[in-house]
C-alpha cells in the first residue's frame, strides 16, 4: 500500500511563533521568581504592536514590555524595513488573576478533598480535555520523518540568516515536506517547499539557487530524493513583507507544527504560555514520554497514547493505547505496564519532569518533541528497561 504524508514547520520569525515565544518568555520570567505561579498568557501581533492578555496569579513582578522587546530582538525584528521594530513597536497588556472557580479545583483536587493522604492527589487538572502523545521508529528522534525534516529545514533557514551565510534572508519563513510510504515504511521525499522572507534587492533565481544549495541539500538526504522529487522555493517569487506586518500572529495557532505534523491525533489544546497545571501542556508531554518508551522498548513500532481529564480531578478519566497493529505484545499487557510505571496525575507529571522550572522559551519554535538540541525530560528513554 502506497500513501503520502505532508508536514510543515515555520521559523521563529513567523507571526504565530513570535507570539508563542512571547508567551513562553513571560511564563519563564515568572517561574524564575515564583515557581508556584499560575500562568495562562496569550499574545497577538499585528503591524506595529503586540497585545499581551490572559490570566496570571503570582506574587512577583515582571516587566512585560521589556520581555516582549527582548523576544523581538532575539528573533531578528530590529528594523522597520523587516516589517517590525522591537524598539518602536507598541506593547499593550490586558492581564488579570486566574479565575477563583478554576483555582479552587487546581489547588485542591477532588481526590484530595475526599481523602488527603496522598500529596500527589492535591493538584487537579486545570481544565477538561484530551491530550495525545505519539512515537514511531522512523527516525532517531522517534518522530515521523516529514515533521522531523521540516523542522530541520526551518532551523537551517534560521541558521543561514543568523550566521550571515545568506545575508538577505529575513526572520519569517516556513518549510513543508511530503513523504511517500510503502506499507507504512517511508521510502522517499516526493515534495519540498521552502518559503523565506527576503530583502527586495535579491533576485528570485539567485535566492532559489542559494536556498537549494545552503538549506535543502544539507538537510534532505540524497537517498531520499530522486528526479521526480518536486522542489518549490518561494513559489510566488516574492516574500518581502513578512512577520506581523504580513499576517496577524496569535499564540497557540501552530499546534500541529508543535506536535507531530498531523501524523497523529491532537486534542486541540495549545502549549505556549501555560504553566504545567494546564494539562494541555503537561499531559501532552507525559503522553509523549509513555509512547516513546513503549517504542523504545520495542513493544511496538508506532504508538499513540490518549489521556483525558476533568477539571479539578487529579486522575485521568481515561487512558487509551493504539499501536496500529505493530505491537509485539497484546495491548492489554502493554496497558497494565503503562498503569504500573506511569503516573499521569498533574502533580506527578510536574514532579517527574520538574515542570516548575523556566525551561519553555526554547520550545516555542521547532517543536516540543524530538528535539536534538535540548535535553528534555519527557524525551528520556528512562522506563525502557522496566517495560521490557
Amino acid at each position: 500500500m502506497i500513501r503520502y504524508h505532508t508536514s510543515e514547520s515555520v521559523t521563529e520569525g513567523h507571526p504565530d511563533k513570535v507570539c508563542d515565544r512571547i508567551s513562553d518568555s513571560i511564563l519563564d520570567s515568572i517561574l524564575g521568581c515564583d515557581p508556584e505561579a499560575r500562568v495562562a498568557c496569550e499574545a497577538m501581533a499585528a503591524t506595529g504592536y503586540i497585545l499581551v492578555s490572559g490570566q496570571i496569579t503570582t506574587h512577583c513582578y515582571v516587566d512585560i514590555p521589556s520581555i516582549v522587546r527582548n523576544c523581538l530582538e532575539e528573533i531578528g525584528y530590529t528594523r522597520a524595513k523587516y516589517g517590525f521594530d522591537a524598539r518602536t513597536c507598541g506593547v499593550l497588556t490586558s492581564l488579570e488573576e486566574q479565575s477563583p472557580d478554576i483555582a479552587m479545583g487546581v489547588f485542591n483536587a477532588l481526590e484530595h478533598s475526599e481523602d488527603p493522604k496522598d500529596p500527589l492527589d492535591k493538584i487537579g487538572a486545570g481544565d477538561q480535555g484530551m491530550m495525545y502523545g505519539f512515537a514511531c521508529d522512523e527516525t532517531d528522534t522517534y518522530m515521523p520523518l516529514a515533521i522531523d525534516l521540516a523542522h530541520q529545514l526551518t532551523r537551517r533557514l534560521a541558521k543561514v540568516r543568523k550566521e550571515g551565510i545568506l545575508s538577505y534572508v529575513r526572520p519569517d519563513g516556513k518549510a513543508q515536506v511530503s513523504v511517500q510510504y510503502e506499507d507504512h515504511i517511508p521510502k522517499k521525499v516526493t515534495g519540498i517547499v521552502v518559503s523565506t522572507q527576503h530583502s527586495p534587492l535579491i533576485e528570485t533565481e539567485d535566492l532559489r539557487k542559494d536556498i537549494l544549495e545552503h538549506v535543502i541539500r544539507p538537510i534532505i538526504p540524497e537517498n531520499l530524493m530522486d528526479d521526480d522529487t518536486k522542489i518549490y522555493i518561494n513559489p510566488t517569487g516574492r516574500f518581502v513583507i513578512g512577520g506581523p506586518m504580513g499576517d496577524v500572529g496569535l499564540t497557540g495557532r501552530k499546534i500541529i507544527v508543535d506536535t507531530y505534523g498531523g501524523y497523529a491525533k491532537h486534542g486541540g489544546g495549545a502549549f505556549s504560555g501555560k504553566d504545567a497545571t494546564k494539562v494541555d501542556r503537561s499531559a501532552a508531554y507525559a503522553a509523549r514520554h509513555i509512547a516513546k518508551n513503549i517504542v523504545g522498548a520495542q513493544l511496538a513500532k508506532r504508538c499513540e497514547i490518549s489521556l483525558s481529564y476533568a477539571i479539578g480531578v487529579a486522575r485521568p478519566t481515561s487512558i487509551d493505547i493504539n499501536c496500529f497493529g505493530t505491537e509485539t505484545q497484546d495491548i492489554e499487557t502493554i496497558r497494565k505496564k503503562v498503569q504500573q510505571h506511569f503516573d499521569c496525575r498533574p502533580a506527578a507529571i510536574i514532579e517527574r519532569f520538574q515542570l516548575k522550572r523556566p525551561i519553555y522559551t526554547p520550545l516555542s519554535s521547532y517543536g516540543h518533541f524530538g528535539r536534538r538540541d535540548l535535553k528534555l525530560p519527557w524525551e528520556e528513554l528512562d522506563v525502557v528497561e522496566r517495560l521490557k
